[in-house]
């Protein structure tokens, strides 16, 4: 959360796990020369993807030597991808990108693997410097520093954000465990067939900790005893000035009650967004792109339009900004503010948007505004959108519409439970929900019951229902089934 408002959304579950930072032995299934690409079996439902620009060093898989192609980056004349890999061969790569849709997951064979202060990137011979350090001489020294450590032929770093006012010691200490870690993946690998993993990426509280906590934020609010001294013991490990920061939440309140962080999440599944001056923004997601619509709604200035638009185009770019972060979305999006007759407000309009997307983590490239008052912009997709993540096709609109995954409904229906818990005397409650659910429940979480009825002390019974929809419930207390549903049933 960032001044109150929820900016990002991040989840994990038990039944899932997410393949981005994974590392894999994987398979070439197909090289389609066509496309300067192959299709490299890892293990998951769908083959991944890996192009010819991923292949930029010939590394000899076996003994981790690595001999310069001749082509950097940003030289976009790599060599023929049918004469660096072959059909059965293995290959060590790297999960770039989730699958999405149709598609399977992104990889790349250059391998990079994050720490706190550094990222170790094994096949390359350069040092970077996060751009956010902005201070030259800092960038100097930790340059500096990192050639002085890094040994002949010992692979490259980048040093990260929270790397400022590194010392040497703590340099050589996170290096030493980096470089530990890709010998260890490299020995691993030889008594593996592919396909197979070689190293997961760590848990997302883990690499939330180790990516983003620093003195920037104010706190950490855990409602788990168990997560809060796993995190407690690493921010003690890594940044222990920073351990006041990480606190238990435990009043009877939801946490997520507590900062409306449900109704927030609820909100990314409509489509229009409030601004505060009165006017709204509508977001419409196709396949190919993601178009937002500014209305001034109910804000219609005093005497002078063009500050009426002005104003509702500035909210606009603040919000447009969030909503992106907070819904995930990425690809190509664009933007059609009101139109503006002066050019200088067109710009104060840009400038806004940029302000507001230099917060954002991914990677966003935005355009000047076109012949046709359109903004053209460009954010890094990494993972499925929010709504994608949660919700799934209705089968009864043939996939014009969506409903909420089962896994989502059944966590619907424990805070709901939660809510009711602490608000009602009433201890007998039965819950009807669809017969899909109820398989799903029976099949994947066979104690929900037992684990509900002791958290909330209630007695709880499920009764399944066909006449409901695929992501209803109904909640009804006492003897009597007086149906609560509305007073408890939120994200």
């Amino acid at each position: 959360m960032e001044d109150e408002k929820l900016v990002e959304v991040m989840f994990d579950r038990s039944d899932q796990h997410r393949l981005v930072g994974g590392i894999y032995l994987g398979k070439v299934e197909a090289v389609i020369p066509g496309i300067q690409a192959a299709f490299v079996d890892i293990g998951s439902a769908k083959a991944g993807f890996l192009h010819v620009s991923d292949l930029e060093w010939d590394r000899d898989q076996s003994s981790g030597a690595r001999t310069n192609t001749g082509k950097g980056r940003r030289d976009r004349r790599f060599p023929a991808i049918q004469d660096e890999i072959k059909k059965g061969q293995s290959i060590i790569v790297q999960v770039t990108k989730e699958p999405i849709g149709t598609k399977g997951p992104k990889l790349t064979s250059q391998i990079s693997l994050p720490g706190r202060f550094l990222v170790y990137i094994p096949g390359s011979y350069q040092v970077g410097v996060s751009r956010k350090i902005e201070d030259r001489s800092e960038r100097s020294r930790l340059r500096k520093l990192a050639k002085e450590i890094l040994p002949k032929d010992g692979g490259g770093i980048i040093i990260r954000t929270v790397s400022e006012e590194l010392n040497r010691e703590t340099f050589e200490k996170e290096f030493k465990r980096l470089s530990s870690t890709w010998e260890e993946i490299l020995k691993k690998k030889e008594s593996l067939e592919a396909p197979a993993p070689l190293q997961r990426e760590a848990s997302l509280i883990s690499s939330v900790i180790r990516d983003l906590f620093s003195s920037r934020f104010e706190s950490i609010k855990v409602d788990s005893k168990k997560i809060y001294q796993e995190i407690l013991q690493y921010v003690k490990s890594i940044a222990p000035d920073l351990k006041d920061r990480v606190i238990l939440y435990d009043e009877s309140k939801s946490l997520f009650d507590k900062y409306g962080i449900g109704s927030e999440v609820e909100g990314t599944f409509t489509k229009r967004a409030m601004l505060l001056s009165g006017g709204y923004i509508i977001s419409e997601q196709t396949e190919a792109l993601v178009s937002v619509d500014v209305n001034t709604g109910k804000y219609i200035g005093k005497k002078d339009p063009e500050k009426t638009i002005l104003r509702t185009n500035l909210d606009a770019a603040g919000e447009i900004a969030r909503q992106l972060r907070l819904r995930d979305i990425g690809g190509i999006i664009v933007c059609d503010f009101i139109d503006m007759e002066s050019q200088k407000n067109r710009d104060k309009v840009l400038n806004e948007m940029k302000i507001h997307l230099a917060k954002d983590r991914a990677r966003t490239k935005v355009s000047e505004f076109s012949r046709l008052g359109l903004v053209e912009m460009t954010r890094h997709r990494v993972r499925p959108s929010l709504f994608q993540s949660l919700t799934l096709n209705c089968d009864h609109c043939e996939g014009g519409g969506r409903v909420y995954t089962p896994e989502t409904v059944v966590r619907k229906i424990e805070r709901a439970l939660n809510r009711l818990s602490e608000n009602e005397k009433e201890k007998h409650v039965l819950v009807r929900l669809h017969p899909g659910i109820a398989l799903n429940i029976f099949e994947k979480e066979p104690n929900f019951l037992r684990n509900v009825g002791r958290s909330t002390k209630l007695r709880v019974a499920l009764r399944d229902d066909p006449l409901l929809r695929e992501d209803e419930f109904r909640i009804l207390s006492g003897l009597a089934e007086t149906d609560v549903t509305s007073r408890y049933a939120s994200m």
